[in-house]
């Protein structure tokens, strides 16, 4: 007998899917995939949103996965509706208000840094002649990240001069942010702590050949146990911008200080599941049976009393200051750092 249906609103092909239905099968729940691309919504006297697996108020939890590539309307539109969602109590994992912080770079490492957890030195401008200063004062070898964007798609290593003026005045050119980190040597190392609600599985990451820790960049992973202190910080830092599910990487340096370099929000995990022992899908449906079961009980088939967001796994949840950041036109909500 099926207990609980949750929906997935993106990435319904692939390993990924595949994953999560065996999952879903395992515990006894059923999982739906809906595409971004199919929600609408329909305002009479409440708001009611769909997509194509069915209305969302159906489903017992929603998990959010990639969103594509997108305008400035779509994207805020979508988010909107994942905002009425937790208004009325449906469990989102992630929820909206995470989401928007993580999918910014810079939103996410200033929060980091916020909480007194080293970072990579950063630096983010608008020009080129501010792009080329800062890549000086970073000791000209730095790591150039389009502020959004996963899966080390557009990270590049420039210690050349003329390399980097060619970058900035392309960057400049497509009215693009200059997203700037110096590079920490050794490079090529990280540790990747997963996070799923109180449990955590964390994989050792190292190329030996370049400066990338992916899998699909050429790192080789293994698992390993998350230090005391990873695991204190990585949960540390998902209550801080409400994740419920993440990654935390933590990248090696030489002088031993380990900085968090990224903030995953829809993370994949096809190459920690390759070398771990647990199910990560298994922990993720967990998580969405979890958070189903924390749902008021809707009275009369009525809309339930409105709630608060998925609760991050820690104690330590400060609502994030400042206003929501608003997508820029043409991005998309990515993993960020994560793996294929």
């Amino acid at each position: 007998m099926v207990d609980r249906r949750f929906l997935v609103l993106g990435g319904g092909d692939g390993w990924h899917a595949d994953q999560l239905r065996s999952a879903a099968r395992a515990r006894d729940c059923s999982v739906a995939f809906g595409r971004w691309e199919s929600l609408s919504a329909e305002i009479s006297s409440t708001p009611r949103a769909r997509c194509d697996a069915g209305p969302l108020d159906g489903f017992d939890a929603i998990l959010t996965r990639t969103m594509p590539m997108g305008g400035l309307e779509p994207i805020t539109f979508r988010l909107a509706i994942l905002h009425d969602l937790v208004a009325t109590g449906i469990p989102i994992v992630n929820p909206p208000r995470a989401l928007e912080i993580a999918i910014d770079k810079f939103a996410t490492l200033a929060e980091v840094s916020r909480l007194g957890v080293p970072v990579p030195e950063t630096r983010v401008v608008q020009s080129r002649g501010e792009a080329i200063d800062a890549f000086r004062a970073l000791g000209s070898d730095c790591v150039v990240k389009p502020i959004f964007g996963g899966e080390g798609r557009g990270v590049m290593r420039i210690r050349d001069p003329e390399l980097a003026w060619t970058t900035f005045s392309t960057l400049q050119q497509l009215g693009a942010v200059s997203y700037i980190q110096r590079f920490i040597s050794p490079g090529g190392r990280d540790t990747r702590v997963l996070v799923a609600g109180d449990r955590l599985v964390a994989v050792r990451r190292v190329n030996e050949t370049g400066f990338r820790t992916n899998v699909g960049g050429g790192g080789v992973a293994s698992e390993v146990d998350p230090t005391p202190g990873q695991a204190d910080t990585a949960r540390r830092i998902t209550g801080r911008l409400r994740l419920a599910f993440a990654a935390v990487d933590f990248l090696d340096a030489d002088d031993g200080v380990e900085r968090v370099v990224e903030v995953n929000a829809i993370p994949g995990w096809k190459g920690a599941q390759a070398v771990v022992a647990c199910r990560v899908a298994e922990m993720i449906v967990d998580l969405l049976i979890e958070s189903s079961a924390a749902r008021p009980p809707a009275p009369n088939g009525e809309t339930p009393a409105p709630s608060h967001e998925t609760p991050a796994p820690s104690h330590e949840t400060p609502a994030v200051g400042g206003e929501t950041p608003v997508p820029s036109d043409e991005t998309r909500l990515r993993p960020l750092a994560g793996e294929t």
